[in-house]
Formats: structure tokens, C-alpha cells, sequence
């Protein structure tokens, strides 16, 4: 049971995770002199998944110039710093309470965090072997992308020499350089799908590092008593494949950060496994904003750079708001199976400006068909749709807004190509 014992400390915008988003979030914040500004942060240095990326490219559109993945953290983080932004790391946020408070443990102790506005920035993280559903030994050698990182680049440890990348999607790709960094030459990349789920403009990578693909495998077994030693799986043709391998890498598929979020009083979105939020990037509880790829996972560092940065200007003109404005919204959702998720999940009909421009839709299959957006039984919007599932799939909100709907928006699949 909590009780209010800790000492309870105030702050106007507080920010739950510092790596992109956050901490180019809270740059922003304090450009547009919103008050005090807190990051909290639970590993010992804040940056977020670029300082486990040893490579480039980052930071282009950003600051003018190519910056390796700590580097680019590094910048980011000093960015912020300078501006007067409060950076707290090794402090853990275990609660999310009412109205913007925190429980905060830190190695001070325990503490409350009270805050006129809490934004969420804890991004995702890889699925796990049990996740992904790969069977066999239960033995060692077996790491994520984001794992392997932080052995190569952050501790200088080469954990195995010939591994198996277990998924092709742009994560695994950066998998194949973290591997070049310390010289391991991976056996293959395999993928349950039946094509590459990264772009086609990746393919040729694979043949420069000479690292053979397998698409379209079934019934994955990993082999090894004390370590890995191979991986056994049905080929695309139904043929059993043994490929010998002294470790494996699990990539990708990501999921957001969210033990926090289900454990709190704020609406969760079962599409994205995030918040549900409205345009401008607010929880069910107003007190409460989301940014970065806890939204839906995963997007590139730059987009959640973008992404932070406006949201910090729609949090400060929330800060200016009336608290008696009044908020009438509409349901977003979808019924067709492809459609995994729309962002965001509910619309403000009485917004002021400024909200997102664009519904995100992230697809479960590949799609060829017309999608459409129908309220109150009338379609309000359609359009073609070609895409790949982990595509970035945007469709304006104002075509949608056009139609003035007053009830819930159902997006779905109408006819297929």
C-alpha cells in the first residue's frame, strides 16, 4: 500500500524517459520558457537506443552534420542541459498517480514528483525469444539487437564470432554493423515472413557482408547444451535447414514500454500496447502526454526528435489553456484484421490548432486494397492503399475532420486488389 510519507517536490512539465524524444521534448520546453523542466531517467546515463548504436547515421537533420549513435546521445543530452533542463538519472518512475504525480525511487530514496503536465517518453524494446515463439535449448548465446549493443559498444565484448539474425527488419541491419564492429561474421539472417520486412533498398547489404536470407521459415529450434550451437527451421519449400551458428540474435518486433502505463489508472490502447491519446498527444488523464515510440513502435530517431519537439509546443500552449476548456471527443478505431492500430484514438472536435496533421495506421500484412473511414454508417473518407506492414502509413486527419463526424470513426478495409 503507498502512502505520501516521501517528501513531495514540484516541477511544471516532468518526462518519463530520456532518450529522443524526451530529451529533445524538454529542449524544446525550455526554449519556449515554460517553467521547470524534469527528466527522469532510470538508467545511469540518459540518450535512449543511440548509445548502444556505434555507427552512423545520425543527426543530419538535427545539427548539420553525421554523428555516430553516443555521439548524437551525447548531443542531444548536452543540448538539453544547457538550457537549464534538470536531467535525474538512475531514478525510477514506479507510479503514475491522478492529476501528474510520480513516485520516484532514485538513490536518494523514494520521493513524489508533482507536475502541472507528465509526459511519457519510454519507448520500446525488442521482443524476447518467448514473444517471437522460438523453440529449442534453453542455452546461452542468445541476445537482442539491443543487447549485443550494449555488449559491443558499451562494455567491448565480443559475446559470440558466427551468429544467426533472427529478423530483417532495419534493427537487424544495425545488427550486421555492431557484428562488423568486433569482427563476428553473421551465419544468415532468417524471417518467418515470406519477404524482407525492411526495405528492398537494404537487400543488397546482405550480399556486400555475405549474409545468406532465409524468408518464409517455419518451426524455428535452437540447438545447444551449454551455448548455441545452430538453428534448425523449415525452409520455404518445407525442407528442414540446419544452419551452424554460435549464437543468435533476436531482432525486432517491437513492443512499447508499457509495464508502467498498464499499471496505472491511464487508458491503454490494445493495437499499440501504448496510451490511448487524442491528436495532441494526451492520455485519458489531461495531466498526461505521450511522445516517441511508445505511440507505436518503432520509428527512426529523427522522427521522434520531430515528434518531441512538437509536442512540447502543444504542451505549452495546453499550459496557457483555460483548465475549463471544454473537450468533446470521438472514438478512432478499425475492424479489419490488417489494420493493426490507428494513432491517435480518439479526436478533439474542439480543439484549438495545432494538433497532429496525420492519422498513423500501422498495417498487420501487407495490404493492396482501398482503405476506408466511415462515421454514423456514411463513409467519410477512401483511398488506396499499397503498403508493407511496418511502413510509416499516413492519412491527414482534416480529410476526416471535413465530414464534421459526431460519432466514432471506424477505419477498415473495403475491397481488396
Amino acid at each position: 500500500m503507498t502512502t505520501d510519507s516521501a517528501t513531495t517536490e514540484t516541477c511544471t512539465v516532468s518526462i518519463v524517459g530520456g532518450g529522443t524524444s524526451g530529451l529533445a521534448l524538454a529542449a524544446e520546453l525550455m526554449r519556449l520558457k515554460v517553467g521547470k523542466v524534469v527528466v527522469l531517467e532510470r538508467e545511469p546515463e540518459a540518450g535512449g537506443i543511440p548509445r548502444h548504436c556505434g555507427h552512423y547515421p545520425f543527426g543530419l537533420r538535427e545539427y548539420g552534420r553525421l554523428f555516430k549513435g553516443p555521439q548524437y546521445a551525447n548531443k542531444n543530452r548536452e543540448t538539453a542541459e544547457n538550457l537549464g533542463v534538470e536531467i535525474r538519472t538512475s531514478a525510477t518512475v514506479t507510479a503514475l498517480r491522478e492529476g501528474g504525480t510520480l513516485e520516484v525511487c532514485s538513490n536518494e530514496g523514494r520521493n513524489l514528483l508533482k507536475a502541472d503536465r507528465v509526459v511519457l517518453c519510454t519507448g520500446v524494446r525488442e521482443s524476447t525469444r518467448a514473444q517471437r515463439f522460438i523453440s529449442g535449448d534453453r542455452t546461452r548465446g542468445i541476445l537482442s539487437t539491443g543487447a549485443l549493443q550494449s555488449f559491443v559498444y558499451l562494455k567491448g565484448l565480443r559475446p559470440f564470432s558466427r551468429p544467426i539474425i533472427f529478423g530483417s527488419e532495419l534493427v537487424s541491419f544495425s545488427a550486421i554493423q555492431t557484428c562488423a564492429h568486433l569482427k563476428m561474421k553473421p551465419a544468415a539472417m532468417v524471417e518467418e515472413e515470406e519477404r524482407l520486412r525492411a526495405r528492398r533498398i537494404f537487400a543488397p547489404y546482405l550480399l556486400l557482408n555475405r549474409v545468406p536470407l532465409y524468408t518464409g521459415i517455419r518451426n524455428p529450434r535452437i540447438v545447444g547444451r551449454d551455448r548455441v550451437e545452430g538453428l534448425h527451421f523449415n525452409n520455404r519449400n518445407g525442407d528442414e535447414t540446419f544452419i551452424e551458428a554460435d549464437g543468435i540474435i533476436v531482432s525486432g518486433r517491437f513492443r512499447p514500454e508499457s509495464a508502467l502505463l498498464r499499471a496505472s489508472h491511464l487508458e491503454v490502447d490494445s493495437g499499440t500496447g501504448g496510451p490511448l491519446i487524442d491528436q495532441f498527444g494526451r492520455c485519458s488523464d489531461p495531466a498526461y502526454f505521450a511522445a516517441g515510440n511508445i505511440l507505436r513502435p518503432a520509428e527512426t530517431s529523427v522522427f521522434c526528435w520531430d515528434e518531441g519537439k512538437e509536442t512540447a509546443r502543444r504542451i505549452a500552449d495546453d499550459l496557457r489553456q483555460s483548465a475549463s476548456q471544454i473537450r468533446e471527443y470521438i472514438e478512432v478505431k478499425s475492424v479489419t484484421r490488417e489494420i493493426g492500430f490507428v494513432v491517435p484514438q480518439r479526436i478533439d472536435l474542439c480543439p484549438p490548432k495545432g494538433g497532429m496533421a496525420n492519422f498513423y495506421v500501422g498495417l498487420t500484412s501487407e495490404v493492396n486494397a482501398t482503405m476506408q473511414a466511415a462515421c454514423d454508417g456514411c463513409v467519410v473518407w477512401t483511398g488506396k492503399i499499397k503498403s508493407k506492414p511496418i511502413r510509416r502509413l499516413q492519412i491527414p486527419i482534416a480529410n476526416i475532420l471535413r465530414s464534421k463526424p459526431s460519432s466514432s470513426v471506424i477505419f477498415k478495409l473495403a475491397k481488396k486488389s
